[in-house]
């Protein structure tokens, strides 16, 4: 029987984790020429370098002999993972490439820096999907001819209709990463495979074993890649011109409560380490650049009627009227429901305005707001498209 696969070739982005191993090893078993890319984002850290590389010369010395990588800093796209992606891609006996996206990557911790020092609260995750794995890893397998781009998302495409095509969630609902691809051209869907998003993630880390791949059993990255500390902080200020700049802490009714060490500290909804104790508990519930300050108050205050996004990407065609969604306003959040309308805004570029059933906590600027199909219609697992938040609404 014919495998579905069969005379076609996929680029895979291989992180060196047990996720996008086994979607290697989904893909090859399909019938699929499986092309495993790590892409080389760049740390910074001279020890880890040095420790990927004496395990990747090792492997090379003596690929028979395989080994783990050394244990690392949780974050992904490091030497070692690197080192880890090779040995899987060996055991496979498939290709592995590393292409070097250093310098395309400076534009997204370029990125992350400018957001928060304007005050917003960026997602490198999303911007890297767009950027490098549907963006240049894209054109890179297009450059060796290659039919599909693949990842170990847990997420779905539907491709049954090739004019069609549909992003959906993934089924294990804990794990599900299509937010974080919402910004996929929907022209691109029909060379977007997602070999694992029909998966509970145990049932991955199953494969995984079954085909011998020594990341089986690997933790999952929990921390932005390029800040393995989990101190963003410390590296916006680092690349900051200046640096930070104190500033003022004020209350719900304009008065100052106390000095902050830079905005750049705080994230909406933030309760833990503001700095200040008012007899009650206490959040960040505004920031302004501008002045500096930032401004505590109570949950209540937290609380958006909807919101407005900008740099939309849909993948079905635009609602020009109010159409009735779920929002998904944070990706460890779930889609709550809602209606959406696009529209053009004051600069003459499309745009979008959220408007919640219900009203929801901590809608943060610079995150992105992603709108799925209604709850009960045919297209409630479906990526319906989305944007990055500019304001919020609070009635």
């Amino acid at each position: 029987m014919k495998k579905a696969g069969t005379g076609k070739k996929v680029v895979l982005a291989m992180s060196g984790g047990v996720d996008s191993s086994a979607a290697a090893a989904l893909l090859k078993e399909d019938g699929y020429e499986v092309v495993g890319c790590f892409m080389r984002l760049g740390s910074e850290d001279p020890d880890e370098i040095a420790d990927g590389y004496d395990n990747l010369h090792a492997q090379a010395c003596d690929p028979a002999k395989p080994q783990a990588a050394k244990k690392h800093k949780q974050g992904c796209c490091s030497v070692n993972d690197a080192a880890d992606a090779r040995l899987v891609a060996a055991t496979l006996d498939i290709p592995f490439y590393v292409v070097n996206f250093r310098k395309d990557f400076g534009r997204i911790m370029d990125y992350f820096v400018a957001e928060y020092n304007a005050g917003r609260t960026p997602n490198p995750c999303v911007r890297c999907n767009d950027w490098l794995k549907f963006g240049k890893l894209h054109a890179y397998a297009q450059s060796i001819d290659a039919d599909y781009v693949a990842t170990g998302h847990y997420a779905q495409t539907d491709l049954s209709d090739p004019a069609n095509p549909r992003l959906l969630r993934g089924v294990d609902t804990s794990k599900d990463q299509s937010y974080v691809l919402f910004g996929s051209p929907r022209e691109q869907l029909a060379q977007m495979l997602l070999p694992i998003g029909h998966l509970e993630k145990s049932e991955t880390r199953q494969i995984a074993e079954a085909h011998n791949l020594p990341v089986f059993n690997k933790p999952d990255s929990q921390e932005i890649c390029f800040v393995p500390d989990n101190d963003y902080a410390k590296l916006v200020e680092r690349r900051t011109e200046g640096g930070f700049s104190p500033g003022s802490i004020l209350d719900a009714d304009g008065n100052e409560v106390g000095q902050h060490d830079g905005h750049q500290h705080f994230t909406l909804g933030q309760r833990r380490g503001v700095g200040v104790a008012l007899g009650y508990p206490i959040y960040v519930v505004d920031k302004d650049p501008q002045t500096n300050t930032i401004t505590v108050g109570q949950k209540d205050d937290l609380m958006s009627t909807g919101c407005t996004a900008g740099q939309t990407n849909w993948l079905v065609d635009p609602p020009l009227d109010w159409l009735d969604c779920q929002a998904k306003v944070r990706y460890n959040s779930e889609p709550v429901p809602a209606r959406v309308r696009t529209y053009t805004d004051e600069n003459g570029a499309d745009a979008l305005e959220i408007r919640f059933a219900d009203p929801v906590e901590a809608v943060t600027p610079g995150q992105a707001v992603v709108c799925y199909g209604k709850i009960g219609g045919p297209l409630e697992q479906t990526v319906l498209g989305g944007g990055w938040i500019d304001e919020v609404i609070r009635d």
